[in-house]
């Protein structure tokens, strides 16, 4: 028997929608309960098995709560393990890829504080579309290339949204 799968972990069906503050206070009580401190006079092997329980648990509650890992997490225990790096056919998107980078540049360059305000909004809109597109394809049955393909369409969303936090922290300063 290999590690408890991540939604088992927190009592929780396997499905892309998720109560996320449901699954926080769950983590938390969990993590209270395998916390290292709490084996500080125990053998050293229940000490490591505590430290082993708290890195899958943690583990675990990061890529439930990150819609792109659960999304990539579900693919792979649905017996659809996804390559890290693939080409991608998906010209539309690539175009649209194209786009947002460019217009993050110019707000970049133009130190556009407000603009960049702006992208993030319509970055998380973006966000939000796909995460409810790949949840109905995920409950479809027969849909899972495109969900493959929404899944990475997500990851890149995740990766811009982290360098627009990254750009409005250095514009900040």
């Amino acid at each position: 028997m290999g590690t408890p799968c991540h939604f088992a972990l927190f009592d929780l069906q396997p499905g892309f929608r998720l109560d996320l503050e449901k699954l926080a206070t769950r983590y938390r009580e969990l993590a209270r309960e395998v916390h290292p401190d709490r084996f500080a006079d125990a053998s050293e092997r229940e000490q490591r098995v505590a430290l082993e329980k708290s890195a899958a648990l943690n583990d675990a509650y990061q890529t439930l709560r990150s819609a792109p890992r659960r999304a990539r997490y579900l693919l792979a225990i649905s017996g659809h393990e996804v390559p890290q790096e693939v080409t991608v056919h998906d010209p539309d998107f690539l175009l649209q890829q194209m786009q947002w980078r460019e217009e993050l540049e110019e707000l970049q360059d133009e130190a556009d504080l407000d603009g960049v305000a702006v992208f993030k909004k319509r970055l998380k809109v973006a966000q939000d579309t796909l995460n409810e597109d790949f949840a109905a394809c995920w409950d479809a049955p027969g849909e899972r290339d495109k969900a493959e393909r929404l899944m990475r369409r997500m990851q890149f969303l995740d990766k811009l949204a982290q360098e627009v936090r990254q750009l409005e922290e250095r514009l900040d300063d």
